[in-house]
């Protein structure tokens, strides 16, 4: 199968201006690269030996240079006031994901012959970068030192690593979205805007590949798979050769459709008919390709599955979509929570979907069926779901999202799966969120967004609102949890 995620390889360029002394950048350049070789490695990096970069000519001869070494995005090092011109020329020209970090000065002994001035040339920079349009991504404090600024390039490569996934991404959706399911609007105008392809297939078609695989001679192998995966969770044995048959239908039509993109999302149709024409729901198969980097949304969330993809990208690790759905019981939050954990009821609330999650995010799992389903359908066509209870750990809620006018807007909050029992179905897990109550008023319904939330396994908010931004997202409709004492502009101030 092939790789789904993208890997990135940073080319850091050393800019200078030619009335400072070129070996300021030179010298600030190589000890930047040690520091970040000692600290991290030297796999996601490469150090553009041929010039400093002082003209437009120099820009060219770098651009080159980083191409031939694999590059897929740049980091733009200004070693001291740099050529604002020629720096910012390296960030138009070059087709991935650019950085802009700066050299502070070394010691008050060396003020003379060796002050660098990049604490003002990043002014420069930024004006220019902004002249001509062009996106980069500049840290918080963009100025440091060489051990400083080695950090700076690791945090930008979980950044460039979502930047260039989207790049070359592309999504397949089957069916249209299921009866009463509008909050899952999906105008594709923004796909494309973001430089991402789509496809939207029908049921039918995927119908029809299905059986195109019948008898298929793979089957028994993915079977076995799946066993050794369930172990003891193996309730369900009768359904896993059809599931096995799914699984093939759709890894197939990937590689059948992919084209000419490296990457590949999947918006599935789950319900109301794929149960009594698939005989199954697809849950535990979408769980599993996600868990190997491909993410499947439910109920043809093309949204969904695009946020977690970039969730995928960013925590190199499987991602899942939830439900923001049901709050917890007032008797559980005291037994289980209160005075156990530092949060208020109305931080809490349950995350839940049929049983979409990897089975590694599960603290046990078992093969069921989907419960809601079979209160209309029998039973034996609702089989497929993975159900278990998220284990607890950090978590960073997030969407990306297009409006219904086609706006692009998105939310990030971060916080943690609680070690405490669901007592309930499906996957799902007790998650608790600071100010989350608020955070669900004044952003989430405020804001209009649908009821699927992304969740990554871990901290990754700094890294994904880094994406939003450089994306496109207006600042101010990226919504965020609000600490206490500071007001959402639609929070009433006497409530």
């Amino acid at each position: 199968m092939f790789e789904n995620l993208p890997k990135v390889k940073a080319g850091i360029v050393a800019v200078s201006r030619d009335c400072f002394p070129e070996s300021l950048s030179v010298d600030r350049r190589k000890a930047l690269v040690k520091a970040y070789e000692e600290k991290y490695g030297k796999e996601d990096i490469y150090e553009c030996p041929i010039c400093i970069v002082e003209s437009e000519i120099h820009m060219v001869q770098a651009l080159e240079d980083v191409k031939q070494a694999g590059c897929n995005a740049i980091v733009v090092y200004l070693g001291n006031f740099g050529p604002e011109i020629s720096e910012t020329l390296l960030a138009k020209h070059f087709d991935g994901p650019a950085m802009f970090v700066a050299a502070a000065e070394e010691s008050g002994d060396n003020l003379v012959g060796g002050r660098g001035d990049a604490y003002c040339g990043m002014l420069n920079a930024s004006y220019n970068l902004k002249l001509r349009n062009i996106r980069a991504y500049i840290p918080e404090y963009p100025v440091g030192t060489a051990e400083q600024c080695a950090d700076m390039i690791h945090e930008f490569l979980p950044v460039a690593r979502g930047i260039v996934g989207l790049s070359d991404l592309k999504i397949i959706s089957f069916g249209p979205r299921p009866l009463n399911f509008l909050a899952c609007n999906a105008p594709i105008k923004q796909l494309y805007n973001l430089g991402v392809e789509i496809e939207e297939n029908s049921e039918l078609d995927l119908f029809e590949a299905f059986h195109k695989h019948d008898n298929d001679a793979r089957i028994p192998e993915v079977v076995k798979d799946m066993e050794a995966e369930l172990g003891e969770g193996n309730r369900k044995p009768e359904i896993l050769p059809k599931l096995a048959q799914y699984e093939l239908t759709l890894l197939d039509w990937i590689e059948e459709h992919k084209g000419y993109r490296k990457y590949v999302a999947i918006a599935g149709k789950c319900w109301p008919a794929f149960q009594t024409q698939f005989g199954f729901v697809p849950c535990y198969v979408n769980s599993r390709l996600t868990g190997r980097g491909i993410p499947v949304s439910c109920e043809v969330d093309i949204y969904g599955a695009l946020s977690e993809f970039i969730g995928a990208c960013v925590s190199q690790d499987a991602v899942t979509l939830l439900d923001i759905n049901n709050s917890v019981p007032a008797d559980m939050y005291e037994e289980s929570i209160k005075g156990k954990f530092d949060y208020t009821h109305n931080d809490t609330f349950m995350g839940f979907h049929c049983g979409n999650t990897c089975s590694r995010k599960l603290a046990a799992c078992s093969m069921k069926y989907q419960m809601i389903m079979a209160r209309n359908l029998p039973e034996e066509v609702t089989q497929g779901t993975l159900e278990g209870d998220i284990v607890p750990g950090d978590i960073t809620f997030y969407r990306l999202q297009s409006t219904s006018d086609c706006r692009l807007r998105g939310y990030i909050a971060q916080g943690e799966v609680l070690p405490v029992a669901t007592k309930s179905f499906g996957g799902i897990g007790v998650f608790a969120i600071p100010e989350m109550g608020r955070f669900y008023r004044h952003v989430l319904i405020e804001g209009n967004y649908p009821h699927h939330g992304a969740v990554a396994f871990g901290h990754f908010g700094k890294a994904l609102y880094e994406i939003f931004k450089y994306i496109g997202v207006p600042v101010e409709e990226i919504g965020y949890n609000q600490p206490k004492g500071v007001r959402y502009p639609t929070e009433n101030p006497f409530a």
